[in-house]
């Protein structure tokens, strides 16, 4: 998301999220409580090796560690886009350490793009 437009404006997550969703990029990938990675309205389940994150923001709160939550910008091997929202921390979306192995095994490729 680097352009003149928005740099240096996109400070919360809201802002980042509604940059990503007028470009097209809404869906999101959940662990389901199978611990299967699948992506809105799709039976797919996916494996790490099968998706690349393209873009992590961080937010983290001035005052509450509560409000630390990550996006990821991702794409998987049929050129499909979607994110991932987390708080990390102790407070993670997930239980278990199904989620964090999981996502630690997806390959990274940072984009400007995004």
């Amino acid at each position: 998301m680097e352009n003149s437009e928005n740099n240096d404006q996109m400070t919360t997550l809201s802002q980042v999220m509604e940059t990503l969703r007028k470009r097209g990029i809404h869906k999101e990938f959940r662990m389901n409580d199978e611990c299967q990675m699948k992506y809105d309205n799709s039976e797919k389940n996916y494996t790490p090796e099968e998706l690349l994150i393209l873009k992590t923001y961080r937010f983290e709160g001035d005052s509450n560690p509560d409000d630390n939550v990550a996006l990821y910008v991702l794409q998987d091997n049929e050129q499909n886009l979607g994110i991932i929202i987390d708080s990390y921390g102790a407070d993670s979306n997930y239980s278990g350490e199904e989620f964090d192995t999981f996502l630690r095994a997806i390959p990274i490729q940072e984009s400007d793009e995004y």
